[in-house]
């Protein structure tokens, strides 16, 4: 061993331990290795800082800008709830349709994105069924970590081992090349999990981690709404049609409107009513009664409106997407005190209707329009999500107490969702036809999100993981220093002194524990850096292919499975699963046996050595 070798293996060890003890964070400690390696002199500035202009990295940011995407616009969502329909009251269908449907979005997008999106709509399925969110929640994470082996842009070592491959002259991996060693494992993960979720209990009972922000149905039951929230249609004679707002004395009448409904299915638009709005036949208004039972009987008879059923009770939730309810509360300095809900003019001053008013903790519940406000009272108000979140800049009249629960699912983008899906399908087949480079098809995904109105540039930057970039670049340097310095055929010559003689399934499940095991402590990614040009030194000194060591060792990185700081995928899910360091051991760690067997198995036959 050199000088040279010693120093970058005692940086390498030194960044091994900073990974485990996550002091400082790892991209902080990428950031170290940038800096640090060119002061030895083995590799330049110029390299150590090549990673920001590699293929991989830049596609890597463009799949978590086209994730979101499908994020925004309730693709995934929707996803979810219907996995909670089609499952009915079957534990069993349910595992594998979330399983099923995790590996399939994960093989399209980031898998921690992925797991992001499916923990809220496993939570809200374990609060409606009454069970605990532990027996789907690890699952979930082992669906995800082997979504990363169904397709090459699934998740970031395939990604690396893929660069790696063609920056050592070969060809790189196509689309689908994953798929035969991933699809049977995702299979035999439904299978194991089935048997596998009896170990994991029913730890902090139904929905045990669910938001503990008051929902809008808490709402309408603490401020007695139900019985004041109503539908109503305009008839095509209602002398209503035709005019606007302003001319008409809705409030004046003890009616506030909260919402018009205009057009139905998928045209159906919510609109925003303002003095300008000019009401149509067929118009469906939602409204706040305020007046008694016999004046409304009037008001429909003069008007020739007709009342249509709320819904199910639950007509806010069911609106959550376009409409939603804020508590507020008057600070001193506030220039409402004293008047008059009426003569406050919220409507007109910030877009919203006030249908709440509490003293203290007595509910102002008759005549709501002329109660006077006073110091520290609390409006329960009702409008669009885009007024509600202008609030923010009225500190001086308004603070703001409580935001729903329902306010974490709102869509900035629901609208968009064939337009995100269509985008979505156009880069897969990009990628799959070869036409272009799999970079240059994400790009033109990115773009198009945009273009449509999927995505905007704070969205589109807030998505892309940097820590994790940053983390990928960081290690590359690590990857030139170990080939130039030998250390890459050293680590070889290690490995093939232990079983260089043996059958190449021996060489290759020797690979694949290797790189697990380096996996149990620093992220999957990073193992990939580090253990794609050993693999690669390992084929060139058997004469045998590369792909199937290249596939070995990206197979190998995405079975994360024994501990929840392997990846970000099990890490996420502990805290709602409640779960602790032995129960991915006891769980993970045999299914990682069979994940090795199965790769090491089929490998050779689809990627002959």
């Amino acid at each position: 061993m050199n000088a040279e070798l010693a120093i970058v293996l005692l940086m390498l060890a030194a960044a091994v331990v900073m990974f485990i003890v996550n002091r400082p964070r790892m991209d902080a400690v990428a950031l170290l290795v940038i800096v640090a390696m060119p002061l030895t002199g083995i590799v330049t500035m110029s390299e150590a800082l090549a990673g920001f202009s590699d293929p991989s990295i830049v596609l890597i940011a463009a799949l978590f800008v086209i994730g979101e995407g499908l994020v925004r616009t309730g693709v995934a969502r929707r996803l979810g709830d219907w996995l909670d329909t089609k499952a009915g009251g079957s534990d069993t269908r349910l595992l594998v349709l979330l399983m099923a449907a995790v590996g399939g979005l994960g093989a399209l997008m980031s898998s921690t994105a992925v797991v992001a999106i499916f923990i809220p709509v496993v939570l809200r399925i374990s609060q409606n069924r009454g069970t605990s969110p532990s027996r789907l929640m690890m699952p979930l994470s082992f669906a995800a970590l082997i979504s990363g082996m169904l397709t090459l842009v699934a998740t970031a070592p395939n990604l690396v081992v893929n660069a790696e491959l063609i920056r050592q002259g070969s060809p790189g991996f196509g689309f689908f090349s994953f798929t035969p060693f991933g699809l049977p494992l995702l299979i035999l993960g439904i299978f194991y999990m089935l048997f596998a979720r009896k170990m994991l209990g029913g730890k902090g009972g139904p929905g045990a981690t669910l938001n503990r922000r008051p929902s809008l149905r808490d709402w309408v039951e603490r401020y007695a709404l139900a019985d004041r929230a109503q539908r109503v249609r305009l008839a095509l004679g209602s002398p209503l049609a035709g005019r606007r707002l302003e001319e008409v004395s809705l409030r004046a009448s003890g009616v506030n409107l909260l919402a018009i409904e205009r057009g139905a299915g998928r045209t159906l638009e919510v609109i925003r009513p303002s003095a300008r709005t000019r009401l149509e036949p067929g118009d469906v208004l939602l409204v706040d009664v305020l007046a008694t039972p016999e004046q409304l009987d009037a008001l429909r008879a003069a008007w020739k409106v007709e009342r249509i059923a709320l819904g199910d009770g639950d007509y806010f939730s069911d609106r959550s997407q376009e409409l939603g309810m804020v508590e507020v509360m008057l600070p001193a300095e506030s220039r409402l005190i004293g008047s008059t809900v009426l003569e406050a003019r919220v409507r007109s001053e910030y877009g919203l209707t006030v249908i709440g008013l509490r003293h203290g903790a007595h509910v102002a519940s008759s005549d709501l329009l002329h109660e006077r406000l006073k110091l520290g009272d609390t409006l329960l108000m009702v409008g669009f999500w885009s007024d509600i979140r202008a609030l923010q800049d009225h500190i001086e009249d308004l603070i703001v107490l409580n935001m729903p629960a329902e306010l974490e699912e709102v869509l900035p983008a629901a609208s968009r969702a064939p337009q995100a899906l269509a985008v979505l399908a156009l880069v897969v087949a990009l990628m799959v036809s070869g036409v272009i480079p799999n970079v240059q098809a994400a790009i033109i995904g990115c773009l198009l999100m945009g273009l449509l109105h999927c995505v905007d540039f704070n969205s589109a930057y807030r998505s892309i993981s940097w820590k994790s970039l940053i983390l990928i670049v960081g290690m590359l340097p690590f990857s030139i220093a170990l080939q130039r310095t030998g250390g890459v055929d050293l680590a070889a010559n290690a490995v093939l002194a232990l079983v260089g003689q043996a059958a190449p399934h021996l060489v290759l499940g020797t690979i694949f524990v290797i790189t697990a095991l380096l996996g149990l402590f620093i992220s999957n990614t990073a193992t990939a850096v580090l253990m794609a040009p050993v693999a690669l030194a390992i084929a060139k000194d058997l004469g045998a292919s590369p792909y199937p060591f290249a596939m070995v060792v990206a197979i190998a990185a995405s079975t994360a499975f024994m501990t929840p700081i392997s990846s970000p995928v099990n890490t996420l899910v502990v805290g709602p699963g409640q779960y602790s360091f032995g129960d991915f051991v006891k769980v993970g760690v045999p299914f990682s046996l069979v994940a090795m067997i199965v790769s090491v198995f089929l490998i050779p036959i689809f990627l002959p050595l």
